[in-house]
């Protein structure tokens, strides 16, 4: 018997009944001879922390653009928090763990420079409209591995798409990284807002503080373990009226105040010129993209390609570019 089909023993005994299953994975859309060591999701989770797309949510912002402080949340910190609540939701409901982390890990590859803002603009831009979801899945499917994509099993591609927006999660596991991702941006950001001096401590909803806790540990603890509470021996993961109340509140406060409020708009301006510019530019100058998106040019249009290699830019390379292209450079000395 190999490690894996040991491990795979074990999720039959000590899973919940709704819990998804590693052996019984509706497969990869080309089929794959099994690790002796590791589970098909485990094997999807390895992907995604090895491809490219991973490695530059590091340089991707989450709220706040070039932060001066270090300790503001980017686009990878955001993920590997979502990673740790799902994870906690997860392992507390008797789910499966690592069909968890391998959704939580990618539901973010899709996203844009520049955050929101970078997704509002490509949704302008591109004409069958940009969400950042559908990208991230994409990005598993199409774009990495040199076009070939990640090969990734159905249920984590479903999971990462369903992190957001209309479609419904076809898992618990993934209702945990759709719970998990509001839990960690609501609590995350607000605390990147006190720091930033946007918000002030007393003007926090005082009402729903009063149920959630009045500390990011508190926030946090409280949302985990009435979901535990609530989805214990349960199929679907379900919060108590009150939690759920209190975290909407929070959530209407943080739109109002911190992501729809006019404190950046002269920066939003900024990202936003610099994406249509570029855009404008690579859908004259397709040759000068990277080869595959070249490739994916031929086969999807200009657009899409161009909106793909956009999508796929770092904040600092996407403003590189801009002053490449449209900077002059400084006068020579004499």
């Amino acid at each position: 018997m190999t490690i894996r089909e040991r491990q795979e023993q074990q999720e039959k005994l000590l899973l919940a009944p709704w819990a998804a299953r590693s052996a019984e994975t509706a497969g990869r859309d080309i089929p794959v001879e099994p690790c002796d060591l590791r589970t098909e999701y485990q094997r999807d989770r390895d992907r995604i922390i090895h491809c490219k797309s991973f490695r530059r949510l590091k340089f991707k912002t989450q709220v706040f653009l070039s932060p001066e402080g270090d300790h503001y949340r980017t686009r990878l910190t955001h993920t590997l928090e979502v990673s740790q609540v799902a994870r906690t939701l997860a392992r507390s409901l008797r789910l499966n763990e690592d069909l968890t982390e391998a959704i939580a890990l990618g539901h973010d590859l899709g996203h844009t420079p520049y955050g929101h803002i970078g997704e509002r603009t490509l949704n302008d831009l591109l004409p069958e409209g940009f969400r950042h979801n559908e990208q991230s899945l994409r990005v598993v499917e199409v774009l990495e591995n040199g076009g070939e994509g990640l090969n990734l099993t159905k249920e984590v591609r479903q999971g990462i798409l369903s992190h957001s927006g209309k479609t419904e999660p076809a898992t618990v596991e993934a209702e945990c990284v759709r719970r998990a991702d509001r839990i960690a941006y609501l609590n995350h950001d607000l605390d990147d807002a006190l720091r930033a001096g946007i918000l002030r401590p007393f003007e926090l909803p005082e009402d729903c503080l009063n149920v959630l806790g009045h500390t990011h540990r508190e926030r946090i603890n409280t949302m985990i373990n009435d979901i535990v509470t609530c989805s214990e021996d349960q199929p679907h993961l379900s919060m108590s009226a009150p939690v759920e109340n209190a975290m909407d509140g929070l959530r209407e406060f943080m739109f109002d105040r911190v992501y729809r409020d006019g404190w950046r708009d002269p920066e939003e301006a900024r990202c936003d010129y610099v994406l249509r510019h570029l855009f404008d530019y690579y859908c004259e100058h397709p040759g000068e993209m990277p080869e595959e998106f070249v490739m994916i040019g031929y086969r999807d249009g200009t657009e899409r390609s161009v909106c793909d290699f956009l999508s796929c830019m770092t904040d600092r390379y996407a403003t590189r570019k801009f002053q490449e292209l449209f900077v002059p450079s400084a006068f020579p000395a004499f």
